[in-house]
């Protein structure tokens, strides 16, 4: 029964550690791209201009980045862990299931299953947080 209290609370905090990581990152691009959206207003560029396109793929390649330090922090959390052995194994675990595509669960200990489930949760969490703020973006360039 200690393990499950350990796995729940190595997850929890994992999941809280996560959210925090993924607000300040999308709050700090935010607060990076508000001049970026004011310049992109005054001059009224078209979302496919190069500066259009350059506005999106720098969102995109920002979210990407966040996601794969977080995708990273369980990874290592696992070796650490020893709930996977090896950090390639154990970043391939993370992915598929922070990507919720959970291929399997027999490259993760039984006792730390829990925790691949938690970033699994989380991972829907997190991409749909990061869908939301990434339309928000765009539908700020495209409205002027």
């Amino acid at each position: 029964m200690s393990q499950l209290w350990a796995e729940f609370a190595v997850s929890s905090m994992l999941a809280v550690l996560c959210v925090v990581i993924h607000g300040l990152g999308l709050f700090s691009l935010s607060h990076a791209l508000r001049g970026e959206t004011a310049v992109e207003r005054l001059k009224q560029i078209a979302p496919l201009s190069p500066r259009g396109v350059a506005f999106t793929l720098g969102i995109v390649v920002s979210i990407l980045a966040l996601h794969g330090l977080e995708i990273w922090l369980f990874a290592f959390v696992y070796t650490g862990l020893g709930a996977v052995s090896g950090l390639e194994d154990a970043l391939y675990f993370s992915t598929i299931s922070y990507s919720t595509v959970g291929y399997s669960d027999i490259h993760i200990a039984p006792q730390w299953r829990l925790l691949g489930a938690f970033e699994s949760i989380l991972g829907m969490v997190l991409i749909g947080w990061s869908t939301a703020f990434f339309f928000r973006m765009l539908g700020r360039m495209e409205a002027h």
